[in-house]
Formats: C-alpha cells, structure tokens, sequence
C-alpha cells in the first residue's frame, strides 16, 4: 500500500456539494483536498448531464458559482471547468480518477479514506473528512445508521437518462419543463400531455414514461430532453445500477422517435449526446443528530442552529412505482423556504466526518426538496467551513460552536431565534 499525504479537510466527491466543501474549506484556511472517481468535476449536473440548476438559498458561495457560470454562457461542457477554476483558486488540491475504498478508522472515528486510482491504493489522512459522495459510501462503511427509501416498502426515487439532442428547429420546438406546462402545450395532435399519454398506450413510449420534458440550451439547434424514468431500481445495488443504464438509454432512443414522429420543430432531431452515467435522485440517507421532515419544509421552520437559510424548491418526488410525480402521495408539494440544521450533516456516533448533499439527514419527503444542485452546493459551504473549523482547533464536528460556522457563514444577522 501508498501512502499519500495527510491533510486537514478531506473531502470525497466532487459533485456540486463536494465542490462547494473544498472551496469553503480551502477559503478558511485549511489545507484540503476533494478526491472525484471520474475525470471530471460536477457530478451529476455534469456526468449525468442533469442540466437545471435547480433549487435556491442565500448562499454567496451558490450566488459566486451562478455568476461564473453565466460567464460561459451557461454552457454545462465547461462547467467542469468553472468548478476546477474555483477550487483551485481557493487553494484546495484536486485529485481525479479516484474511487473512494473505505474509511481509515480509528474506533469510531473516521480518520482519513483510501483511494484507488492508477498509482493502486493509496492512504489519505485527514483531520476531518467530508462525505460527498452523494450515496454517502464513506458514512455507509464507516458504520453509519441510515434510512433508505421511503418508509412502508423501501422503494426509492426512479433514475433517469438525460441527453442531449441535436437537429431540433427551435423556431418551432416546444419547450416542456413540468406537467402544468405539458397540459397546456398544443401540438397538432392535441395537448403534449394527451400526446404523450396516447404514445404510451399505443406502445411507442414505455408505459412508466408520462411526461417528455425539453430544456433549452445555448447552443443552436440543441434542447436537453428529460424524461426516462426506470423504476424499482437502488443506486447502491450494482446489478440495479447496471440495468437502470442500459433500460435507461434504450428508453432514450424509444424517446427520440416519439418526439421526431410527434413534436413539431423535432422531425430531424437526433441523438447528440448521452451521458456518462444515469442520473440516481435517492439512495441512502444518515440520521444525525438532527433531522428534517416535510413538515419542517412545509411550515418554513426556522432553527437556531441554521447552516443553511432560505432553502427553497418543491418536494418532487418521481413516483417510485409509476409514471411522473407522485401524485398518490401529495407531491409534488409546495414549501416556504427552510433552514437546514447543522445536526443534519453531523452523523450519529460517527466522529472526523461530515455529510455534505443528498445523503444528510433527513425524511424521503424532505430529501425530495434538498436534493437539488444548488441547495447541496449551500450544504456543501456548511460542511466545508465547519469542516475548516473543526480541524484548524483539533476538535470533533460534533464539539464546534454552530454559531462560529453561521458567523463565517455570514448568517449571524438572519437567524431567528
């Protein structure tokens, strides 16, 4: 085995949430290092091409990415680019083409990760380690209690495929971001929500596929298409994951026809990109020492120990069994804009490591909401700067004073006691 080095802030995953954590920590002065398993940074909005940068808070961190990104036009294949930029302007390292193995454990206390990357096994040691990883593999073999799915059957969110198509005539293409909008939209055969209805009753379209949602994108002739959904799938099962791939990308090309034979502006659309891996909405989620609810989202609690403020976006939950939203269950439902607590990042039992984005603690409902890019990447600026705060004092997160991280946060002023 190689060893590598040791840093103060270590964090494993370089999606949105694991991005917005090194640059935080970085910024606060602690030596940090965010290892990633592909070559590039983004994670699912880059990887799984899942385009909207969806959700909202107060975070500056997210307001700074937001800007940068509208720089480039908000071209996604150079988002990548703009997370590298940041990083590494912050002083944080970065080290691609790396799976996370296991935690290095000291008891109870998480003490660094190995690696596998070309150079074979390597050993990183850190102060405190953030798992970003979205699936929450560090917590998971570190020990960690965890929920999956919702509660009754386990079933979890569907995965989809996002592409990219090319040859689409937007003077004349629809474009299709919700179910209202597909309700209203008339194409010559009717409504899109009837046409598509219908496609999936005459075979053309799979039956669990009820909505084709079109993105815009900045290049010409291009829209991002939405709309395969491959059910009774787990993320962390790999013969789950290596069907969803394959029935997702079919589904993809069965997709590409519908809208060809029946969207006006796409009769010579074609595929022009698929993504590196499917998009996974759910997978395990950690209870620390806090915990959020729908409840909690719905009625806009406030709470003293806010990481995040004003986190705002529906509970949308893709029905685990059936077409679209689910709509059996209440959702997609409204919230008013909600704290995250820092408990909800800080694992039970669990010392030297942190949650960062959609594996924090929380309920499948409340899960729905938080899971978007810009909220996790509000996450990650908690987790980064708590992260900075634990180490530089040789403390556990779980001993730091939640009001030196709102402080650094700039959240002293908005929090309602």
């Amino acid at each position: 085995m190689n060893n590598f080095r040791d840093v103060d802030v270590l964090v494993a995953g370089g999606g949105p949430s694991g991005v917005a954590a090194a640059i935080a920590a970085a910024r606060r002065g602690a030596n940090t290092l965010i290892v990633e398993r592909y070559g590039r940074l983004g994670g699912a909005g880059v990887t799984s091409m899942v385009n909207p940068l969806m959700g909202r808070s107060c975070s500056p961190l997210v307001g700074e990415v937001l800007e940068r990104f509208e720089k480039v036009q908000g071209d996604w294949e150079v988002l990548d680019l703009v997370y590298a930029d940041m990083i590494q302007e912050s002083g944080a390292g970065i080290m691609l083409h790396s799976w996370v193995v296991d935690p290095l454990m000291d008891g109870r206390r998480v003490t660094g990760i190995r690696v596998l990357n070309k150079q074979g096994l390597l050993s990183l040691g850190a102060k405190v380690v953030i798992d970003a990883t979205a699936d929450g593999d560090v917590a998971f073999k570190a020990g960690a209690e965890y929920e999956k799915g919702r509660e009754g059957d386990g079933l979890l969110q569907p995965m989809t495929i996002m592409y990219r198509l090319g040859g689409v005539d937007k003077s004349r293409a629809l474009l299709c971001g919700n179910e209202e909008e597909a309700f209203e939209i008339q194409v010559p055969e009717g409504s899109w929500h009837e046409v598509v209805q219908r496609g999936g009753e005459a075979g053309e379209l799979p039956r669990n596929i009820g909505i084709i949602r079109t993105y815009e994108s900045p290049h010409p002739g291009e829209r991002i298409v939405n709309a395969t959904q491959v059910n009774y799938v787990d993320g962390t099962n790999i013969e789950d994951l290596t069907r969803a791939e394959l029935e997702g990308r079919r589904q993809a090309l069965a997709v590409t026809k519908f809208l060809q034979q029946h969207a006006p502006g796409y009769e010579d659309c074609y595929i022009a990109q698929m993504p590196q891996s499917i998009g996974v909405r759910e997978t395990r989620r950690f209870l620390g020492e806090e915990y959020l609810t729908k409840d909690d989202l719905v009625s806009g609690r406030k709470w003293k120990s806010a990481v995040v403020r004003d986190a705002d976006f529906v509970i949308d939950i893709h029905n685990p069994e059936a077409t679209s939203q689910a709509q059996a269950e209440g959702f997609a439902a409204r919230v008013q804009p909600y704290d995250i607590p820092y408990g909800c990042l800080v694992p039970r039992e669990i010392d030297g490591l942190l949650l960062s984005g959609r594996c924090i603690s929380g309920s499948h409902e409340a899960h729905a909401s938080y899971r978007v890019q810009q909220i996790v990447m509000a996450i990650g600026a908690a987790a980064g700067t708590a992260a900075a705060i634990a180490a530089q004092n040789n403390s556990q997160p779980r001993e730091i004073d939640v009001s030196t991280v709102q402080e650094k946060l700039g959240l002293m002023a908005t929090i309602r006691q």
